[in-house]
């Protein structure tokens, strides 16, 4: 059985940061914190508009994270020159519109084929491991696969709106087992591809342990709930809490979505 990774988000960190201006709170600091908590990777969101993560925000994490580096971006050329010169461990595309809050939805691998192909290339020639940000759909894996990528994350976003929507009483449980079965089905046919399975989007304490019970899925990548759990009960417990409850539902699995 694999044992799933935590990759920490600190997207958030840089966008309290941002929302005066100021020096703090540092996303760097919280990356030191998070690998000590048990970390197994630092994920950051280099946006074209720069709404949180900053470029000297990548640079200087790429001095100091000890575990693994995972630079998320746009498939753009600007980003690729920065991705080519810091040389992250990894590099996940994902789409991205100016006016959404967060990123809406996974990468269309499928009619973007030929316009990801020569980002792939330079992103493997720097060394970069490519991983595609994608709905759990076949057609985006398939693509994924036909790319080069090595790995796809897949998008767990409606499968939490599901979950919340069902707590809510405002849905069914049926809708929630949908979604969930397409995670399960997608992990399952990425794994079949000989790609590494990773997901993320909407995860938090709540949700986590159905799809952490998924094998296939060999990490996390979670930032926006761990950000907010940090502030009652500090950045290292909240870290600390998701690995032990990925860890407890990989190991004892979950019964029931």
């Amino acid at each position: 059985m694999k044992r799933p990774k935590l990759g920490v988000n600190v997207d958030h960190v840089a966008t309290v940061r941002q929302a005066r201006g100021e020096h703090y709170p540092d996303p760097v600091h919280a990356a030191v914190l998070a690998e000590s908590a048990g970390a197994d990777q630092i994920t950051v969101h280099l946006r074209q508009d720069r709404r949180h993560i900053q470029d000297r925000d990548v640079r200087v994490l790429r001095e100091t994270v000890g575990t693994r580096l995972n630079l998320e971006m746009g498939a753009t050329e600007e980003m690729v020159d920065i991705a080519t010169e810091i040389q992250p461990d990894m590099v996940t595309l994902v789409p991205e519109r100016r006016e959404e809050r967060t990123t809406e939805g996974g990468l269309d691998a499928v009619r973007r084929a030929d316009e990801l192909a020569p980002v792939v290339d330079a992103l493997q020639d720097a060394g970069c491991w490519v991983s595609f940000f994608i709905d759990p759909s076949a057609a985006q894996i398939r693509a994924a696969s036909e790319s080069d990528a090595e790995l796809v994350e897949l998008h767990t976003g409606d499968f939490c709106d599901a979950s919340a929507a069902f707590h809510n009483r405002s849905d069914t449980q049926s809708s929630r087992q949908a979604e969930y079965d397409r995670l399960v089905e997608a992990a399952t046919l990425a794994d079949g591809y000989d790609l590494h399975v990773a997901a993320g989007h909407g995860l938090n304490l709540e949700n986590i342990a159905p799809v952490a019970a998924i094998p296939e899925i060999e990490e996390f990548n979670i930032g926006h709930s761990i950000v907010s759990r940090s502030v009652f009960v500090g950045f290292k417990e909240a870290v600390r809490e998701m690995k032990e409850a990925i860890l407890e539902s990989r190991e004892h699995g979950f019964d029931q979505v």
